[in-house]
């Protein structure tokens, strides 16, 4: 996203499901364990990943579509790994390395467009070192910089909702509970910004 000084722009998305869900989806796949949660151990799985397998890419100028990527390692995953030739760590290692290539190619894109000098990546799965690594490694080409934080920030964005709804305390808006509610797909682009000047 984009930020103005009361809105935000949305320079690409998944057209999809998010790269959290296809990742903690094929870990039910794999029955790997959700603690400490199931994005995290992918990441240490892939890292003893040896052969790559070539899987679905698909990006759309500036939007990523995971669904296919998704179905495909879904449906293959059994006999892949009962031939022998791929392990689960092989799996893991290519879902990580096909669906992290997707997120640097648009977030080049994108700090190409906007000629940004900084790549901030937050969420759960900003926390993986491994699309940190990428993310440094293209920005660093650039001649750019990376701004990640440890999962103490990025693993839930109940920190990010905290701090936006004490922003907009001090500024003096305030919403009772009667009057709040929930929008689950509420995207960032409808939302006024009010509590920046």
């Amino acid at each position: 996203a984009v930020v103005s000084t009361q809105s935000t722009g949305i320079f690409g998305e998944t057209l999809d499901i998010a790269v959290g869900n296809c990742l903690d989806r094929f870990a039910r796949v794999l029955q790997l364990s959700n603690e400490p949660c199931p994005g995290y151990n992918i990441e240490q799985l892939a890292k003893k990943g040896e052969r790559f397998i070539e899987l679905p890419y698909c990006v759309k100028g500036m939007d990523v579509s995971f669904s296919g990527l998704l179905s495909y390692i879904e449906g293959n995953a059994p006999k892949l790994i009962k031939s022998g030739k791929y392990t689960a760590a092989d799996l893991c290692f290519s879902l990580q390395e096909t669906v992290f290539a997707m997120l640097v190619e648009i977030t080049e894109r994108a700090m190409a467009h906007t000629r940004s000098p900084q790549v901030l990546v937050v969420g759960g799965v900003g926390c993986n070192l491994r699309l940190q690594e990428m993310l440094a490694q293209m920005a660093d080409q650039r001649g750019a910089s990376l701004c990640a934080t440890d999962d103490r920030y990025c693993i839930d964005n109940g920190a990010m909702i905290a701090h936006t709804g004490n922003l907009m305390f001090e500024k003096g808006m305030h919403t009772s509970i009667e009057e709040s509610a929930v929008t689950q797909r509420f995207r960032t682009d409808e939302v006024h910004i009010a509590w920046r000047s």
